[in-house]
């Protein structure tokens, strides 16, 4: 993920979770706050509670590439957080990657990036 698509900055960090919304599923926590940029900003967090640092980091690479595979489908001007919970330390990928989805899906931050059609189920394109 590029580094302006990154939240790095702990001060900004700490208002998505103070001020953002949130949303919970069992694996992950997910926390939404609009930035008035033209791109969303996503950051990920594994607290010691998930395990070791390399159980940390996995879970990590985990949030991230589920996020880079649903890019294209992400509404712009948001910052996100995903706090990992306990049970994401067995999780493999797939369940990790519903997840993800199912909360964006949520917080109504997915979107269609296939508007090929915009003609209602009752019309027809020969008139």
């Amino acid at each position: 993920m590029r580094r302006q698509f990154r939240l790095r900055d702990k001060k900004r960090f700490q208002q998505v979770r103070r001020q953002g919304r949130s949303y919970k599923h069992r694996l992950l926590i997910l926390v939404i706050l609009p930035n008035d940029l033209p791109h969303s900003r996503f950051g990920f967090t594994a607290s010691k509670r998930i395990g070791n640092a390399v159980k940390r980091n996995r879970v990590r690479r985990l949030m991230r590439e589920s996020v880079r595979l649903m890019w294209d489908d992400i509404a712009p001007g948001w910052d996100v957080v995903c706090i990992a919970r306990r049970p994401i330390a067995n999780a493999d990928f797939h369940d990790v990657q519903a997840a993800c989805k199912q909360m964006l899906a949520q917080a109504g931050l997915l979107q269609d990036r296939h508007h090929a059609s915009h003609l209602q189920p009752d019309q027809t394109a020969l008139s």
